[in-house]
C-alpha cells in the first residue's frame, strides 16, 4: 500500500475549514537555547490538542455510508482518540475507543467529552489494539488504527505540507514516532516540496521500535514514560514501509530530555507539550551537534498533558537546575537552632519551601537532629552561595 503526494493535497482538500491551519512561527529563544535555528509548528493548538485531527476526519470521511452507520472503533493512550470521537460526533458517526490502564485522565475525560465510549482494557496499547479488533469482529464497527492506515498516514501529511508552505527555508525537519503515521505522511509531503531537506524521528528510549526494526532486531519496550503517546511497542507496516527510505536517522532520547522539553516550551515559548509532544526539543537538547547553525523544524504535536504532571516535571526541572535545592543540616536539637539556620538562608534571599525535621535517624547523636530544608534558590551559583554560608556558620551540611 502507498501514499502518494497527490494523496496528501487530495486529503488537504477534503479536510479544509474543518480542521484548524496551526500557526508555525520562528522561536528565538528556543534557537538560543539548542544553538540551531528552530521553527516550531503548534500542533498543540488543535481544538482537541493534538496533531492527530488531520488523519482521523480524513480517514472518517473516506467511510462509505454503511460503515459510517456501523461506526468506527479505535485503540489509542488518548490523542487519536479525542480526534476520532470530536470528528465523529461532528459527523454523526458512534465512536468507541478502547484506552489501555493507565491512559492519563485529562484524555481519558477529554474522549468521553466529545460523546465516544470509552473501554479501559488493556496493559498497554497492544492490549488495547487486541481488544479493539475483538470488540471489531464482535458488533461490525470498522477499525481505525491510529497510524497503521493510508487515510490515516494521508490527513496526518498534511502537517508536513503545511509547515513546508509555512517555513520553506528550514533544511531539517524533526518529528517523534509512535506508530509512526506523522513521520510517514509528513515526509513523503515535504520531501516532495523539499527533496533535499533532512528528515529525523525521535523516540522514547523505552520505545524505540521504529530504529530497531530499522536494524532488523525485535524491540525491547516497555517502562512507564512521560512519553506515552510514542509508547508504541511496534511501528506500523504501512508507515514504516512509507517512512524508512525518507528518513535520515531516527534519535532515541532519555526521560529527562522529554521532561526537559516539556519543561522549557512552558518556561521559554509559554505553551503546553505533552511529554510525546515535546519530543522534537528533546532531540535538539540531547543531540546538538547534528543541528548546530541549522535551520530545523519541530513538530510540537500534543499537549494533552495532566495538570499533576506537568507540574511535577516543572518542579523536577528546578531541581535539575537546583532552583529547588535540599540542604541537609546535622545540628543540635535545643531551641533557636532551626531559626538561626533560617536567618542564614533569609538572609541571602532563600525562600524556604519545607523544612522536616527527623529527631530519629540513628546515624544522629541522641541529643542531635537531622534537618532537611528545601529552599527556592535563583540559580546554582545562588545555592553555592547559600551552602558555603552555612558552612561559614559552623553547620554540617550536604546539598540535594
Amino acid at each position: 500500500m502507498t501514499v502518494s503526494f497527490e494523496d496528501i493535497r487530495a486529503a488537504q482538500a477534503r479536510i479544509a475549514g474543518q480542521v484548524d491551519r496551526t500557526p508555525t512561527r520562528h522561536s528565538r529563544r528556543l534557537s538560543q537555547l539548542t544553538g540551531a535555528e528552530v521553527w516550531v509548528k503548534f500542533d498543540n493548538l488543535h481544538f482537541t490538542g493534538s496533531f492527530k485531527e488531520r488523519g482521523a476526519l480524513n480517514r472518517l470521511l473516506l467511510l462509505d455510508a454503511d460503515e459510517r452507520r456501523r461506526g468506527v472503533v479505535a485503540a489509542s493512550a488518548g490523542n487519536h482518540a479525542q480526534a476520532l470521537a470530536y470528528h465523529g460526533g461532528r459527523l454523526g458517526v458512534p465512536v468507541t475507543i478502547v484506552m489501555p490502564h493507565g491512559t492519563p485522565f485529562v484524555k481519558i475525560d477529554g474522549t468521553r467529552a466529545h460523546g465516544a465510549t470509552v473501554v479501559i482494557e488493556g496493559d498497554d496499547f497492544s492490549g488495547s489494539t487486541a481488544h479493539a479488533h475483538a470488540l471489531a469482529a464482535e458488533r461490525g464497527y470498522v477499525f481505525v488504527s491510529a497510524f497503521d492506515d493510508a487515510g490515516i498516514v494521508a490527513g496526518q501529511g498534511v502537517c508536513g505540507l503545511e509547515f513546508l508552505e509555512d517555513a520553506p527555508e528550514i533544511e531539517d525537519l524533526v518529528i517523534p514516532i509512535g506508530g509512526g503515521g506523522l513521520i510517514a505522511g509528513s515526509s513523503i509531503a515535504a520531501k516532495a516540496l523539499k527533496p533535499d531537506l533532512r528528515v529525523f524521528g525521535v523516540e522514547a528510549a523505552m520505545y524505540p521500535s521504529f530504529s530497531a526494526r530499522r536494524r532488523g532486531e525485535t524491540p525491547v519496550c516497555g517502562g512507564q514514560t512521560i512519553a506515552e503517546g510514542i509508547a508504541i511497542k511496534a511501528v506500523g507496516d504501512i508507515p514504516f514501509a512509507l517512512a524508512d527510505p525518507l528518513v535520515e536517522d531516527v534519535l532515541v532520547c532519555q526521560e529527562e530530555a522529554f521532561e526537559k522539553g516539556v519543561a522549557f516550551f512552558a518556561t521559554l515559548e509559554k505553551t503546553v507539550a505533552e511529554g510525546a509532544g515535546a519530543g522534537g526539543l528533546a532531540a535538539l537538547l540531547a543531540y546538538p551537534e547534528r543541528f548546530a547553525g541549522r535551520k530545523v523544524g519541530i513538530v510540537l504535536c500534543g499537549g494533552n498533558i495532566d495538570a499533576r504532571m506537568l507540574a511535577v516535571v516543572l518542579n523536577r526541572e528546578m531541581v535539575r537546575e537546583r532552583r529547588l535545592t535540599v540542604f541537609r543540616i546535622l545540628g543540635d536539637d535545643r531551641p533557636g537552632m532551626l531559626s538561626a539556620m533560617a536567618a542564614v538562608i533569609g538572609g541571602l534571599g532563600g525562600n524556604i519551601i519545607d523544612v522536616v525535621h527527623n529527631r530519629l535517624a540513628l546515624d544522629v547523636p541522641a541529643k542531635g537532629a537531622e534537618f532537611d530544608i528545601m529552599v527556592e534558590t535563583r540559580d546554582s551559583a545562588h545555592a553555592d552561595e547559600i551552602g558555603q554560608a552555612l558552612k561559614d556558620k559552623g553547620y554540617a551540611l550536604r546539598m540535594g
